[in-house]
């Protein structure tokens, strides 16, 4: 099964760091082009994936603006939920990668609106309960990314996702929330190769070392929810033998998660 995952994942055992930020340029720029838009749309969380991804679409709006004498942007959005403890390290990547183009839409009320009424249903069900942390967490990536997508219809951009190899072999993202993009430049990489990526393309350094989290609830991060390394995840995704245990466990997060991945079925 892992030459399998790793063929469909499209994950190279080592990769050359230059060639790969050239080719998925280069295909941000082919993809804008083909579409007639005017740019990207980047969610900047303040974690490394989406500094690498908004790296990666300056680079390609920089030279199509270069090449083709018209204007192309990247708009680079800031999406706290209330007070955001980290929301200093979106706007250090923003200025580190020289975003001219940037916003902040804070969720809060719009997500909490949408939780109030779903705990009316619940009461109106005769069921009541207040929604769980983790359904509240998806409401959140979901709002964030209905806000990506206002923004981007209006102002004619395509909205880049964030999410790689090591969140796609175990499904570690929310179904039509930060899963829901037009571009996933970052999609056959995995976490290791996305750091390589990050030093660079100069992200700044406490970010490319800081602890992986989806910033769904406090406290939350990557590696406890998973109750895998990503350590293990990308030595599997690299074709190395791992532990036993940890290969079964990953192998069935995959088979359980399958439905992220597969097309929406119809009869």
């Amino acid at each position: 099964m892992q030459q399998e995952i790793i063929a469909r994942l499209g994950v190279k055992p080592t990769i050359d760091v230059e060639e790969e930020v050239r080719r998925r340029v280069d295909w941000l720029k082919k993809h804008v082009l083909e579409t007639k838009t005017s740019g990207l749309l980047i969610a900047i969380s303040g974690g490394l994936d989406s500094a690498v991804a908004a790296a990666l679409c300056k680079r390609a709006t920089d030279e199509l603006s270069e090449e083709t004498g018209q204007e192309y942007i990247t708009l680079g959005v800031y999406q706290p939920y209330g007070e955001q403890e980290d929301i200093g390290d979106s706007y250090e990547i923003a200025e580190a990668l020289q975003l001219d183009h940037t916003v902040e839409t804070n969720i809060v009320e719009a997500v909490d609106e949408i939780v109030l009424e779903t705990e009316v249903a619940f009461r109106s069900l005769g069921k009541p309960r207040h929604l769980s942390k983790a359904a509240k967490g998806n409401v959140k990536a979901r709002t964030r990314m209905v806000i990506q997508y206002a923004l981007a219809f209006d102002l004619n951009l395509l909205v880049v996702g964030t999410d790689h190899a090591a969140e796609n072999i175990t499904g570690f993202y929310t179904k039509w929330g930060d899963g829901a993009a037009d571009l996933m430049p970052l999609a056959s990489l995995n976490k290791r190769q996305v750091a390589m990526l990050a030093e660079y393309l100069g992200v700044p350094e406490r970010v490319i070392n800081k602890v992986p989290t989806a910033g769904l609830w406090d406290g939350q991060t990557d590696e406890e929810e998973l109750g895998l390394s990503y350590d293990i995840i990308n030595d599997y995704l690299e074709g190395k033998e791992i532990d036993p245990q940890a290969r079964e466990k990953l192998e069935q997060q995959y088979l359980r998660t399958e439905h992220k991945r597969s097309p929406i079925p119809g009869i």
